[in-house]
């Protein structure tokens, strides 16, 4: 058993060797930066890049399963803002008990993930236009029950999931351990898990070997779903309020962890444990951005050639195999 575990590890880093170096260079740079050395490194810093990352990989622990399958999934960042007033909403309106606003934000990223399956699934439209199409139609209901303002909660437990703490640890980085032990073993360890590398890597012959493709996609889009209800109501809860502009761009920083992280835009291949290392890439990227006073507007463009940079890399590696 514990050399199947040395094995294991061994083996994680030899497969993820340039992501990790790439990640230990940056937390480097930021502790010899004047601006960062003396914040970067602090308790206080460290968990709030977690706080602030655990949504995104909640996002991309589902979006590496799309992205595995050859899809795309576009809709999250604005599932994000729907979830996050439905749950303030519940609460401020309608006076329900909190823990039902939440459930109710995360049947909302649920039936948002029905809904691009089922498109996806029984039609021949591709995964982008669907969910571009979900992504406009989810930002325009949170717009619209909201009138474009916020809708604030200031109750206690509304705030705990995403401002609280469990011990010494912030809640949403616990959540976010836990749902990505939940995800590596859903992906790795059961045959659904086999079946979305099936799909990706060629879903014509994961057809005739006896796969039903349309469930495994109808499963992953789902899943990515709930996902991105859960992370709305995380980033509710830590603002105190639904809005209907949370989540924007979220879509694109889990996109960024997950090439990043190593996952092939091509599909059929690509690790959570690869993503793991995305997610972190992007929030400490983020993080030192914001402690080094970097104008929001460049952000946008450091982010962007990040994602070019590993599609290329992904684009290379490709063509080395032939693929």
């Amino acid at each position: 058993m514990a050399s199947r575990v040395k094995n294991g590890i061994v083996k994680y880093f030899k497969d993820n060797i340039g992501i990790i170096i790439a990640l230990i260079a940056m937390c480097v740079f930021m502790v010899v930066y004047p601006t960062t050395r003396t914040t970067f490194m602090t308790p206080k810093n460290l968990f709030n890049i977690l706080r602030q990352n655990a949504s995104n990989m909640f996002l991309a622990t589902g979006m590496t399963m799309v992205i595995i399958l050859g899809g795309i999934e576009l809709s999250v960042g604005s599932v994000i803002a729907l979830s996050g007033c439905v749950a303030a909403g519940a609460v401020v309106y309608f006076h329900l008990p909190i823990i039902v606003g939440f459930i109710l934000a995360v049947l909302v990223g649920a039936l948002v993930g029905v809904f691009n399956g089922l498109v996806i699934c029984k039609t021949d439209i591709p995964p982008f236009i669907v969910t571009l199409a979900s992504m406009n139609i989810a930002k325009g209901i949170a717009l619209v029950i909201t009138g474009g303002a916020p809708i604030r909660c200031m109750e206690d437990m509304f705030k705990w999931p995403g401002a609280g703490y469990i011990g010494p640890f912030p809640v949403p980085a616990v959540l976010m351990i836990i749902v990505f032990i939940f995800a590596v073993f859903m992906v790795n360890r059961t045959q659904l898990g086999r079946h979305i590398y099936a799909v990706g890597g060629n879903a014509q012959a994961a057809k005739f070997s006896g796969i039903n493709v349309e469930k495994v996609k109808f499963i992953v889009y789902t899943y990515t779903g709930i996902m991105a209800g859960i992370a709305g109501v995380i980033i509710a809860s830590r603002l105190y309020s639904g809005q209907p502009t949370a989540g924007d761009g979220a879509e694109m920083d889990a996109i960024a962890a997950v090439v990043v992280g190593g996952t092939s835009m091509s599909g059929g291949s690509g690790t959570l444990g690869g993503t793991l290392i995305g997610v972190l890439i992007i929030g400490i990227l983020n993080n030192g951005l914001n402690l080094m006073g970097v104008d929001s507007n460049w952000q946008y463009i450091v982010k962007g050639l990040v994602i070019l940079l590993a599609v290329y890399v992904d684009w290379v590696r490709n063509k080395k195999a032939g693929r």
